[in-house]
């Protein structure tokens, strides 16, 4: 078969067939366009979450960082977005006069799972239409399909002595419907199980720097803490 003999079958099939292949076309497009952005957008996150790692456990003072995310909030991105909401959190809870380690350090974890979960939802945002292009694709190339054949058997009704070459073209447009939706589906598939797993990959490191950043936070509560108990000891001593 030559691109002009399925060019003829496309458009000699019936209008319900020629309409399954449109959906399949477009659901094909729309799954290779969220694959094309969504590898982009994983792979520039990941390039920032390796570049504020460094610049995080390079950094001498964690209020000129902080200072530093907020002042290009926008561009800020994962791991940068993680660390500025718990900082904040755990300055502004210390404002208040809060000084029990455990309540600065729940504060800060708690502000950080929020801004992860934020953060893993903007990874995974339209993921989920390339697994609803791979699941439901192929049923709607079957359903071209069953209706092509259907369409084929009940022209052969008009027809005396029913030979392959009358029901030949109707089985061809229906087989061709199938394929568009395997050619739609498979790569759909394989985009989702390669991008969900690179987010979690991502997904990831965000949790390893969350945890890194907690300790050093935790290290810093005990020394508010125990420089709470040591002024009050000194005014009840006086």
């Amino acid at each position: 078969m030559n691109d002009n003999d399925l060019i003829e079958i496309v458009l000699g099939a019936s209008p319900v067939v020629q309409a399954v292949m449109l959906i399949l076309a477009l659901m094909s497009i729309a799954a290779w366009a969220v694959s094309f952005a969504k590898s982009y957008q994983i792979r520039q996150a990941l390039k920032a979450a390796k570049r504020f790692d460094n610049q995080f456990w390079e950094a001498t003072e964690l209020t000129t960082l902080y200072h530093q995310v907020e002042a290009r909030r926008e561009d800020s991105q994962g791991s940068s977005i993680i660390f500025a909401e718990g900082f904040k959190e755990f300055v502004r809870l210390q404002q208040q006069g809060v000084v029990e380690a455990s309540d600065l350090v729940a504060g800060s974890q708690r502000a950080m799972k929020v801004a992860f979960s934020k953060e893993a939802e903007h990874l995974e945002n339209r993921l989920s239409m390339l697994a609803t292009v791979g699941s439901s694709a192929p049923y709607i190339g079957l359903f071209g399909t069953v209706w092509g054949v259907m369409h084929a058997f009940q022209s052969l009704g008009s027809i005396q002595h029913a030979t392959l070459e009358a029901v030949a073209p109707g089985i061809s447009e229906a087989l061709i419907a199938t394929a568009i939706g395997l050619f739609a589906a498979i790569p759909a598939v394989i985009a989702y199980n390669r991008l969900t797993n690179r987010v979690d990959r991502l997904l990831g490191e965000y949790e390893n720097f969350a945890e890194g950043f907690l300790t050093i936070l935790q290290r810093q509560a005990h020394s508010i803490e125990h420089q709470s108990r040591n002024k009050s000891e000194q005014k009840t001593s006086n």
